[in-house]
């Protein structure tokens, strides 16, 4: 039977002692530089991997925290690459801490977080949790350490990392304004606009909307709002609303998946862009620089944002101190071309 690499044997071949091994592979203890760098060299030769089992009985820890994402409808992570881009940038950031990702999408009406037990979780990120929603409470009552992402929570004492999405949609739609356009329709996602104030990133992106109308001196239309979901087939379908809004000339979505469906959706239609409809998209994904045109988007540093929650989420597992219990990430607009003069320029 082949004789399996332990502690003991990189200790003996690195001419050290199993405490300072066990110092450098889990990152603890003043150990120097060089000695480091050789027992490294040792792992690597001798291809040892710590007994993650064992420690985790001694430390009673996992390394293993959640990424928690409620989902209205099946397909909604997978059809989004917003969630693509913040999962590569909590791993990133977990992964530097030497912790593991799990992923899932929950349905936070009836969410127990039974996994989180099951599976003896050291924390959780959750994203988009609405204000009033009981999976705050059942997600509190764990007695783990939580960090909310794009939630946009009341409760001083909840640690949160957010966008600055008032900025954001302000800034996108006072451009469209400079650029000469008056009727600015607004592609808000599928929800129910009288209850707006419960959804904290939709809201504030509306609030942004609004007061840029209201600075210009132009009135608000709620007649211009077009609700579908957030995919590439929720903007497609909303150049069918579009077309249909007497002098619009413009368009501003809270998110660039579906404002690339309605880039196909008005092409389909022989309608040009950005010669009869200027279009506007928010989050800067990856591949809205691709779109052809490319896409005029509000730009948000989604890798970051993972980064900074998962930096606070282990903080707290690590008992170090946080200076801030929300975070609030800047924005900006990225100017490509699918924006252009409109009628009052």
């Amino acid at each position: 039977m082949k004789h399996e690499v332990n502690i003991v044997d990189v200790a003996k071949k690195a001419g050290v002692s199993i405490a300072t091994v066990s110092n450098v592979v889990n990152g603890k203890g003043r150990v120097s530089a060089s000695t480091i760098q050789k027992v490294q060299r040792v792992i690597e030769e001798l291809g040892y991997t710590p007994n993650l089992p064992a420690r985790n009985l001694k430390t009673r820890r996992t390394d293993l925290i959640g990424l928690v994402v409620p989902t209205m409808e099946p397909g909604r992570l997978q059809d989004n690459p917003f969630y693509w881009d913040l999962l590569a940038g909590v791993e990133e950031g977990a992964r530097d801490r030497k912790f593991h990702i799990i992923l899932t999408g929950i349905d936070e009406s009836t969410e127990t977080f039974a996994f989180v037990k099951e599976r003896r979780l050291d924390g959780l990120i959750i994203v988009g949790m609405n204000e009033g929603s009981q999976a705050i409470g059942r997600a509190m009552e764990l007695g783990l350490p939580v960090v909310f992402i794009d939630s946009y929570l009341q409760d001083s004492e909840l640690y949160q990392v957010n966008l600055d999405d008032h900025m954001g949609s302000y800034r996108a739609t006072s451009y469209l304004i400079a650029q000469g356009h008056r009727r600015i329709a607004l592609l808000v996602g599928d929800i129910p606009l009288e209850r707006i104030a419960d959804y904290g990133v939709l809201h504030e992106r509306w609030l942004g909307y609004k007061d840029a109308l209201e600075e210009a001196g132009i009135p608000y239309d709620p007649q211009l709002m077009i609700k579908l979901p957030t995919s590439l087939e929720g903007g497609y379908q909303a150049s069918n609303r579009l077309v249909e809004l007497p002098d619009v000339t413009a368009i501003f979505s809270f998110s660039d998946i579906s404002a690339m469906g309605l880039l196909k959706g008005l092409k389909g239609k022989g309608k040009s862009v950005p010669g009869e409809y200027s279009v506007i998209g928010f989050d800067n994904l990856f591949i809205s620089e691709y779109t052809s045109p490319s896409l005029t988007t509000v730009s948000q540093n989604i890798l970051e944002k993972g980064q900074a929650a998962v930096r606070m989420l282990i903080d707290q597992i690590d008992g170090k101190p946080i200076a801030e219990r929300r975070k609030t990430l800047p924005v900006d607009l990225i100017v490509r071309e699918t924006t252009g003069r409109g009628p009052f320029l």
